[in-house]
C-alpha cells in the first residue's frame, strides 16, 4: 500500500514548504502543483487522496481547479479543502458552490491543515511505498 497521498496546490513557497514539511513529517506523501493547469494534471495523474487548494493560484484559479475536478467522475470523488487568504462568508458560499469539501482561511496554523486533512483520510497509512 502506498502511502496517503496529499497534493498541495499552492503558489506561495513559505506556504508550501511549511505545510509540506509538517504533512511529511507525519506521513503524508506530498505532490505540489503552484498553478492551476499544473494542479489539474497532476489530479487526473496522481489521483491524490486529497487536495488542498489555493485559490488565488496563476493559470485557472482553484475555484476553476475545483469544479473542473469535481465534474469529472475520475476525480469527482477527492476531498478538496480550499486553503485561501479569500477569508469572507462569499468566498466560503463560492467554495461550497463550486465543489469544495472544505474550507480554510489564511493564515491558518499548520496543525489546522493537518486536522483538516487526517478528518478527510485519516491518519497516514503504514508503511509507504
Amino acid at each position: 500500500m502506498t502511502a496517503s497521498t496529499v497534493l498541495l496546490v499552492e503558489d506561495n513557497e513559505d506556504h508550501w514548504t511549511i505545510y509540506r514539511v509538517l504533512l511529511e513529517y507525519v506521513g503524508y506523501q506530498v505532490l505540489l502543483a503552484g498553478e492551476g493547469y499544473e494542479a489539474l494534471r497532476k489530479a487526473r495523474e496522481e489521483k491524490p487522496h486529497i487536495i488542498l487548494m489555493d485559490i488565488s493560484i496563476p493559470g485557472i484559479d482553484g475555484w476553476e481547479v475545483t469544479r473542473i475536478l469535481k465534474a469529472d467522475p475520475d476525480t469527482a470523488s477527492i476531498p478538496i479543502v480550499a486553503l485561501t487568504a479569500h477569508a469572507s462568508e462569499a468566498a466560503r458560499k463560492r467554495c461550497e458552490e463550486v465543489g469544495c469539501d472544505g474550507y480554510l482561511a489564511k493564515p491558518v496554523e499548520p496543525r489546522r491543515v493537518l486536522a483538516e486533512v487526517e478528518r478527510f483520510i485519516g491518519m497516514p497509512t503504514a508503511g509507504g511505498g
